[in-house]
């Protein structure tokens, strides 16, 4: 059974605790992806709340895979500096930071990406504002070596894991569903043939890291959509990657096309409603010996216990949840197990488009003094 504040290792990196903030976008760096003192702000804040793990928000590996205004880019050599202070930031805090790499595919636009957008197949799909370019075999070859310069990097500036997105609907995950990915090609057709450049991105990364780098996955166990990805394809995907030594797999669920079902859903004011991705973590939990850790929802002690014990979960996963309280974990470790007050508004995200950063709305309209 294991407990919230206990320590573990994944790959030789000791955690103070199995709670892990999940990545979130925080609209916090520059146009061209050069991390701000803003964000190193951020993690420190988090470093200092007791989080086991941070991970950054989804950071761009090329510039036509930015999705969305202020993402983080490690796309080049120039950021070195700013990499390295915000690992150094959190370092100093006791804390340890993962990044996750991300190409949005056809999930971004013309003004975001600078160009068309690529995606394994030219389909016309809600999650998508346009209709992408198919990718070709160069493009492909193109994108997996460029996924290994990024996490090289990563390892160089110091940062303690790396995470690769194939959820959500992103260009791995693209490559994962057979709503997306229509090829005809050895990347396309049977849940095999679209795991192929997920698992051509993971072994690049782990020839460029090493295999005693951390090296995590996030996966998607259903797409939440008709012809999408689902259990049975992520759990065969979660298999593979356990059988080539992924060192942990972050369940998720959903798109930006999955309605209700998306990976951040609203209301979430009750702990039934809480773990909401929970038993699609289940079923891969059962067929992998990797660590597994499972986002969605999560906002009462209880609900976590019960992850991390009777369900068997390695980590819990949050991100709403610290953009309102950085230090959750810190209250939570000092006895002070009320739920997370956290309203699950979304409200958080609209100030990253206006204002350069994310935070939580309503907490700050609470804090103002009233005239």
């Amino acid at each position: 059974m294991k407990s919230i504040f206990e320590k573990s290792i994944i790959n030789g990196m000791s955690l103070n605790n199995r709670l892990v903030r999940s990545a979130t976008w925080e609209g916090m760096c520059e146009a061209d992806g050069r991390p701000t003192e803003r964000l190193a702000s951020c993690y420190r804040d988090l470093a200092l709340g007791g989080v086991g793990l941070i991970i950054t928000g989804y950071t761009f590996i090329r510039p036509d895979g930015k999705q969305m205004p202020g993402k983080m880019g490690i796309h080049a050599d120039d950021f070195a500096p700013e990499m390295q202070h915000l690992v150094t930031t959190v370092h100093e805090q006791g804390g340890k930071i993962c990044i996750q790499l991300v190409h949005a595919g056809g999930q971004t636009d013309a003004r975001n990406a600078g160009s068309m957008p690529l995606a394994p197949s030219s389909v016309k799909v809600e999650q998508y504002p346009g209709e992408p370019r198919e990718m070709g075999r160069e493009d492909i070859r193109e994108i997996i070596n460029v996924f290994g310069a990024a996490a090289g990097r990563a390892k160089s500036y110091g940062f303690d894991a790396v995470q690769l997105h194939a959820a959500h609907g992103y260009l791995i995950n693209q490559f994962l569903s057979p709503h997306t990915n229509r090829r005809a090609d050895e990347y396309g057709g049977s849940v095999d043939n679209r795991c192929r450049f997920l698992l051509e991105v993971y072994r690049r990364v782990r020839s460029e890291v090493g295999p005693a780098f951390p090296l995590l996955v996030k996966l998607n166990g259903s797409d939440n959509l008709a012809g999408g990805l689902d259990i049975g394809d992520a759990v065969f995907a979660a298999t593979l990657l356990d059988s080539e030594k992924i060192d942990a797999i972050e369940v998720s669920g959903g798109t930006s096309a999955s309605g209700e079902k998306t990976p951040v859903r609203t209301k979430i004011d009750r702990p039934e409603q809480e773990a909401y991705n929970l038993g699609l973590a289940r079923e891969i939990k059962k067929a992998v010996q990797c660590p597994v850790m499972v986002v969605g929802g999560f906002r009462s002690i209880g609900v976590i216990d019960n992850a991390l014990g009777a369900e068997g979960m390695d980590y819990v996963s949050m991100s709403r949840p610290f953009i309102r309280e950085p230090r959750l974990a810190e209250r939570w470790l000092r006895g002070d197990k009320a739920p997370a007050t956290c309203i699950s508004c979304n409200g958080c995200f609209k100030p990253g488009l206006k204002e350069g950063g994310i935070y939580c709305v309503v907490d700050r309209k609470e804090r103002k003094p009233k005239e």
